[in-house]
């Protein structure tokens, strides 16, 4: 589905992430993971980008989808919105879904990769989906966690999701794990990692981090879903 639609709301994040909001079409449906293609205008040249959907198909009002900013050109210009500005939608788009397929899943991510797990994670939340989740969640620093506030007020409604953190850089408050998400962290914490699917998302180096990681469980890559974007 295409459709033209004002920015409604820049919601900031972390320090250089924001996620963009736009009212959603009342015929507008799609499912938990999925991503579209956002066309902006800059200087009369018009850009687009894929980006996951971090909201959920349950939030009826509004679709969402959130940026971590670098130096690129789409992301210079996606900086310099402001509410009202018109963009051209296309979606959705991609088969990165878990709408509760499997009774156990391990979700593997770092940094910005977590956007479509927060969809899922936040359908299966409001759907009582009644799957048994693991979410593994790196991050350079704990103040570059982003939507770990809302995870926290899920697993206090979803009895059936755990969610683990790490960080690479610690700060003086930080209680958690340090590090990447290894082979003894996940059999830590998800001793029944071999009864599970895997879904694994971020930038390229990390999905081959997390590729090579289900081979050290001595698990088939088959029992791997992936989601690849350099984009981010």
């Amino acid at each position: 589905m295409k459709f033209e639609v004002s920015l409604e709301e820049i919601i900031f994040r972390t320090a250089d992430v924001s996620s963009f909001r736009f009212p959603r079409p009342a015929d507008f449906d799609y499912k938990p993971g999925q991503y579209m293609l956002c066309t902006i205008n800059s200087s009369g040249k018009e850009l687009m980008h894929p980006f996951s959907l971090s909201s959920s198909p349950t939030e009826k009002d509004y679709i969402e989808f959130t940026k971590k900013f670098t130096d690129h050109e789409y992301s210079v210009a996606l900086k310099s919105l402001k509410p009202g500005d018109r963009v051209k939608i296309d979606a959705p788009y991609g088969k990165f879904i878990f709408e509760g397929e499997y009774p156990k899943i391990g979700m593997l991510t770092g940094g910005i990769g977590i956007t479509p797990f927060r969809s899922i994670l936040k359908y299966c939340t409001d759907m009582n989906v009644q799957s048994n989740i693991v979410l593994f969640y790196g991050c350079r620093t704990p103040v570059d966690m982003v939507f770990k506030d809302e995870f926290t007020a899920m697993q206090a409604k979803n009895r059936n999701f755990t969610a683990v953190y790490t960080v690479n850089v610690p700060n003086d408050d930080w209680k958690g794990t340090v590090g990447n998400i290894t082979e003894d962290l996940v059999k830590k914490e998800m001793p029944d990692y071999k009864d599970r699917a895997f879904y694994a998302c971020g930038p390229p180096g990390m999905v081959q981090a997390m590729t090579n990681l289900i081979k050290q469980l001595g698990l088939p890559e088959t029992q791997l879903r992936l989601e690849n974007f350099a984009g981010y």
